[in-house]
């Protein structure tokens, strides 16, 4: 579902006489239907870069990026926005939305854009809502006023809310109490169940050893850094 194929990544500092930072070389990976896959290594490893590479917002120097089929890497602009609508999804550590929208519709949008019927994508994003415990109270109002852990959890619920056939989950647990990661943790187990391949970077070691099939030392692609 996810091959990732010889890419590479280089950032130019142009404010430092166009000294060219190699990030990322070489790597290759792959995520199979079911599978999720940790990416570890060091603060600095390019964790992140990779992520947003296979998102579509850095673009590589080399290589492919194919998710379902689609190359990232030579997709046209609104191939890249159909992907990221139907069949890539991306849950981030920060809610981006537009102020004064209410909060059950920001969780809904995902489904509206599919031309989901509104009954059905309100339900839904009322299920994720009310699993994730953002009070009622607070649905007819916009998330840019909430707390950042209330704020986190609208994320998670608008990620959840189609069933992607893959995603990439960026601290998914992070800074969640207790009951509110388990929630997650069985978002995610439901997820792989019914196929979605999963990239995802965890810090929180028992999550990632609970729903993680396997872990990718991110490092080994930049051998002259890690050397």
């Amino acid at each position: 579902m996810i091959e990732i194929d010889n890419i590479t990544k280089t950032f130019t500092l142009h404010n430092q006489g166009g000294a060219v930072i190699e990030v990322l070389g070489s790597a290759s990976l792959s995520v199979a239907p079911g599978e999720c896959v940790a990416l570890t290594g060091a603060s600095g490893a390019g964790k992140s870069t990779l992520m947003r590479m296979i998102y579509g917002n850095y673009k590589t120097q080399s290589g492919a990026i194919r998710i379902g089929g689609t190359d990232i890497v030579t997709a046209e602009p609104r191939e890249i926005i159909r992907l990221r609508r139907e069949v890539l999804g991306y849950v981030s550590q920060f809610l981006r939305v537009v102020p004064r929208v209410p909060t059950l519709d920001v969780v809904a949008e995902p489904l509206r854009l599919l031309l989901t019927p509104q009954s059905e994508a309100e339900a839904r994003a009322r299920d994720l809502l009310a699993r994730l415990n953002i009070p009622e109270q607070l649905w007819p109002l916009s998330p840019t006023t909430f707390s950042g852990g209330e704020q986190q959890r609208v994320n998670i619920a608008r990620g959840f809310a189609h069933a992607y056939p893959a995603m990439l989950l960026d601290e998914p647990t992070a800074s969640l109490d207790a009951a509110n990661r388990e929630v997650v943790l069985t978002l995610i187990e439901e997820a792989k169940a019914r196929g979605a391949a999963i990239i995802g970077i965890f810090h929180d070691e028992a999550a990632r050893a609970r729903v993680c099939d396997r872990e990718i030392d991110v490092s080994q692609f930049t051998p002259a850094r890690a050397a």
